[in-house]
């Protein structure tokens, strides 16, 4: 289901007035410099807690998209759409064990990991690992395939 999402503004007013819906990038223009610090502290996310309270979101699941680029990824991926099976998160596995430019295709395999494996033991478990990430300033940084692969390997393991 397509919701509002509610977040702290970081960009510039009408960032993407002139280029359409844009991914943000490791360096964006767009970002006011408030905009980087509260980006940087998970600060901006905090409206989402109004999204969870009148049942748009959960706590735990995949993160939401913005629809353009929802139909893009469908494109592109045919399996994307499967995420769509529970309901977006505040947080999620991707979120934990990825990074935030982690890969579209590399976070739909977490998601999906999660969506067929979920349990209320797994939500607790994320919920902690995400409050440990708040405090880890390097969790903006990208994985390469194979720590992922590696990765993916020991979540079937615990």
């Amino acid at each position: 289901k397509i919701f509002k999402i509610y977040k702290f503004r970081t960009m510039i007013e009408n960032a993407e007035a002139m280029s359409g819906p844009v991914l943000a990038q490791d360096v964006d223009k767009r970002i006011t410099r408030f905009g980087h610090i509260l980006r940087a502290t998970r600060l901006d996310e905090i409206p989402q807690i109004f999204n969870i309270l009148i049942g748009d979101m959960s706590i735990v699941g995949p993160r939401p998209e913005r629809p353009f680029f929802v139909e893009q990824f469908c494109k592109e991926i045919p399996q994307y759409n499967l995420r769509h099976r529970v309901k977006a998160g505040l947080t999620g596995l991707a979120q934990v064990q990825g990074k935030y430019n982690t890969t579209v295709g590399d976070k739909l395999k977490y998601d999906l990991l999660y969506i067929n494996g979920y349990s209320i033991a797994l939500d607790v478990k994320l919920m902690l690992q995400t409050m440990n990430i708040l405090l880890r300033k390097n969790s903006t940084q990208g994985k390469n395939t194979s720590e992922l692969e590696e990765q993916i390997n020991k979540l079937y393991v615990e």
